[in-house]
């Protein structure tokens, strides 16, 4: 039950993105954008950590598509996560780069939402650490396969919530 919340919550998330563009739009040189607020990062990098899973949403034409994800990374000084290029999720990330993640910590009760734009890193540096930091990926990725794919969180919104307590905004 609390997986089908978490999807649904999702879904809900990824139609607030908007409507897909013709193609990704974001141009930022990944090497000169750092998150302005490391420590907020760093929280949510831990909470991702923590829940083990979270479930990306992008937008598939006018419908959203949720999956599970387990990669989540900082890297200089940016939050990353990773994926291939030949699934179906990077070509969705391609055509409009506006995502939602959402991860639950059943033992606490609290679940972390964000809305972001992925903004992909073709640099090879960044693919070792992210595969170097994850070697589980290792039996199915390599920095230079030309499939490993790596995206950082920019203009991230994100909301840690509960039932009990108050929603903790975070920005980075």
């Amino acid at each position: 039950m609390k997986r089908i919340v978490l999807i649904a919550v999702a879904v809900l998330i990824v139609a607030a993105c908007g409507q897909p563009s013709s193609k990704n739009e974001v141009s930022v040189n990944p090497s000169e954008y750092t998150s302005k607020n490391q420590d907020n990062m760093q929280r949510v990098r831990d909470f991702l950590h923590e829940a083990g899973v979270y479930f990306l949403a992008t937008v598939d034409g006018d419908a959203p598509q949720v999956r599970p994800f387990g990669t989540a990374e900082i890297i200089e000084g940016k939050l990353y996560i990773q994926t291939g290029h030949v699934k179906n999720v990077a070509k969705q990330i391609a055509a409009n780069p506006k995502v939602a993640i959402c991860a639950y910590k059943a033992d606490e009760g609290r679940w972390l939402r964000i809305s972001a734009t992925l903004v992909e890193d073709p640099r090879v540096e960044v693919k070792k650490a992210m595969l170097d930091a994850n070697p589980g990926l290792r039996s199915i990725y390599d920095e230079n396969d030309g499939n490993t794919a790596v995206y950082f969180l920019k203009d991230a919104k994100a909301t840690i919530s509960s039932f009990t307590a108050k929603p903790i905004e975070i920005n980075f």
